[in-house]
């Protein structure tokens, strides 16, 4: 054991407090901690290795064994803002999701929540317009245009969001990167898969891009339904 562990306990909960609302008590904390480092000639880089995990986790979620475009997009864009990777199973019918600590678990139902709720909006647009005449090609092109443009605007604000508040620290970037790397390769050969250039409805695509502005990119971690299930720890 690290002799020095039962210290880098204490500056962690203090680290804790100095983040506090109470403006005393965040100042007095950050005081103990100072002294803490210097006595013990500890830098904040020590507290942070202390904290390294080693291996990334993986959680699965059901998917159709064919993905639309709009999906591929959606996890990609969920996993790049929190620090994850997706890996889809054509043949289980399944998507993996990798990354480290509470960053899969929150990616995973985040992805599920966003796709369920894209779906439901885009079943209320298809309903208004129940009543035109179009052939099966053009709904399914009004359809797809919609869940791009949702997908499209959604994306984007997960981007704005980990602009704003980053899931990771800059030191512990390559080290999460290194621990999915080192996951995916476990999972054997891994096919990219390009997407084709989309014919979209402009109406319908605008339509989804501004109801994406409206979807809360908050939520996603109450795991309400049928909701992903980790397989590793």
């Amino acid at each position: 054991m690290n002799p020095q562990a039962p210290i880098i306990e204490k500056i962690k909960k203090l680290l804790a407090l100095s983040a506090s609302s109470n403006e005393h008590e965040a100042a007095l904390a950050a005081s103990h901690v100072q002294r803490l480092l210097s006595e013990h000639n500890l830098a904040l880089a020590d507290i942070d290795a202390s904290n390294r995990p080693d291996k990334a986790d993986q959680i699965e979620t059901a998917v159709a064994k064919t993905l639309p475009k709009w999906v591929r997009h959606l996890s990609a864009g969920v996993c790049d803002a929190f620090d994850c990777q997706a890996i889809h199973n054509p043949t289980a019918g399944k998507m993996t999701f990798i990354g480290v600590g509470a960053d899969v678990q929150i990616a995973a139902y985040t992805f599920f929540y966003l796709d369920t709720t894209i779906r439901r909006l885009c079943g209320s647009y298809m309903k208004q317009h129940s009543s035109v005449s179009l052939a099966a090609r053009q709904r399914e092109m009004l359809r797809q245009s919609y869940y791009l443009g949702a997908v499209d605007t959604i994306y984007g604000r997960l981007q704005q969001q980990k602009r704003q508040t980053p899931i990771t620290p800059g030191a512990l970037v390559p080290v999460k990167q290194g621990l999915i790397r080192q996951a995916v390769q476990e999972l054997g050969t891994i096919r990219t898969v390009h997407s084709r250039r989309s014919f979209i409805n402009k109406c319908a695509y605008t339509q989804g891009q501004e109801d994406g502005r409206e979807v809360g990119i908050h939520r996603g971690i109450d795991g309400g339904g049928s909701s992903p299930h980790a397989i590793s720890h």
